[in-house]
């Protein structure tokens, strides 16, 4: 097929991750794929243009702009696209409406990555998505929590909507001695030191706070033990400020944005999601294909991913006794820790490596090509 991802921008993030990896094991298995990224942007977009992917940029103003509903209704046209796979609600909506002025357009789909949060509180978004949504002939919710609540809501009609899995390329995070030494250096971690990590933008509902909070008291018990927080975000400056007032910021280490994330990860004896909210979340199978022990809130998608007490441990959002008692039960216990490590890495493998995903997705496509 002659496929077309539509997205908002390709800066580092778990969407923009899932789509890249696609589109390149779209192309590997001999589709012809293009991404329309509707803001400018940088981030991913060099990786996909290495592999033979096209990048076309809509360079979006605020607001509906036709100029580039024009721009992506030419690139559709002249590349002879057979189908366009949105991603969420703005990419969907200016999807819609550039084919419907289009004589014999592509069929459009659409995934929807998050819980939608953001049409509670946009209207006008809202009213646009919804609009599109008459014009889309299949919608993928990235999970079975996410499916609940467009289909249970009355957002997407039952007999449209299917689940999916988001999928990675489990190859890249295998677990080794040699990527574990490596990565302990570049982060600066002796190799006997206890490490918890935390992949993800430093933003409110990341809760990062609460793990730095917890960095007191579980030194007490490890004095070896390092957190890393790997990304950046707006409250990195507040974050760092909390370290210092609580006498650990020598203990705890701020990344900053980073393209080897894969490489990083490795290095983690534990890897700890305290969010308040996810939707299926790219950086929890990553740590699963890195054969890590993993603690995490039970909101969003993480229960599809984490079984409790079988592929990792889940604990109550924004409670501070039970994830030190989650962190401290696996910093105290090896065995426990490649247990829990080797049986997600088993799960992501078989459910959501990015063959798998291939797979789901070419048979959505197949659905909504028939109608």
């Amino acid at each position: 097929m002659r496929l077309m991802h539509i997205v908002d921008s390709l800066e580092f993030g778990g969407l923009e991750r899932v789509v890249t990896d696609l589109a390149i094991e779209q192309k590997r298995r001999g589709d012809t794929v293009c991404v329309f990224s509707l803001l400018a942007t940088e981030g991913l977009k060099p990786e996909l243009e290495a592999a033979g992917v096209e990048v076309i940029v809509g360079h979006k103003r605020d607001g509906l702009d036709i100029g580039l509903i024009l721009r992506l209704r030419r690139a559709m046209a002249w590349r002879n696209i057979d189908l366009v796979h949105a991603h969420n609600f703005v990419p969907n909506y200016h999807a819609a409406a550039a084919i419907r002025t289009m004589f014999g357009g592509p069929v459009q789909v659409c995934s929807l990555h998050d819980m939608g949060f953001r049409l509670e509180r946009e209207k006008r978004l809202r009213q646009y998505f919804l609009w599109s949504l008459r014009h889309t002939r299949g919608v993928a919710m990235v999970g079975s929590q996410v499916h609940g609540r467009y289909v249970g809501d009355g957002l997407v009609p039952a007999e449209r909507a299917t689940t999916v899995l988001n999928g990675i390329p489990v190859e890249r995070f295998r677990w080794t001695l040699e990527r574990r030494r490596i990565a302990r250096e570049r982060l600066g971690v002796p190799e006997d030191a206890l490490l918890i990590g935390a992949v993800g933008r430093q933003v409110a509902l990341k809760n990062h706070r609460l793990l730095i909070a917890l960095m007191p008291a579980l030194l007490k018990q490890h004095p070896s033990l390092h957190l890393a927080l790997v990304g950046s975000g707006p409250l990195e400056a507040e974050l760092r400020a909390q370290a210092e007032t609580a006498g650990v910021a020598a203990r705890v280490i701020f990344t900053g944005q980073r393209k080897d994330v894969a490489d990083l990860t490795p290095g983690f004896d534990i890897f700890a999601m305290p969010s308040l909210t996810e939707g299926l979340s790219i950086a929890l199978l990553e740590a699963c294909a890195t054969r890590l022990a993993i603690v995490a809130t039970a909101v969003g998608g993480n229960p599809e991913i984490v079984r409790d007490g079988q592929t990792g441990l889940l604990v109550p959002p924004d409670q501070g006794e039970p994830l030190q008692a989650a962190l401290e039960r696996l910093l105290a216990d090896a065995p426990l820790r490649e247990r829990l490590g080797q049986a997600a890495c088993d799960w992501v493998s078989e459910h959501a490596s990015i063959g798998a995903l291939y797979r789901t997705c070419s048979a959505f496509y197949q659905r909504a090509r028939q109608g």
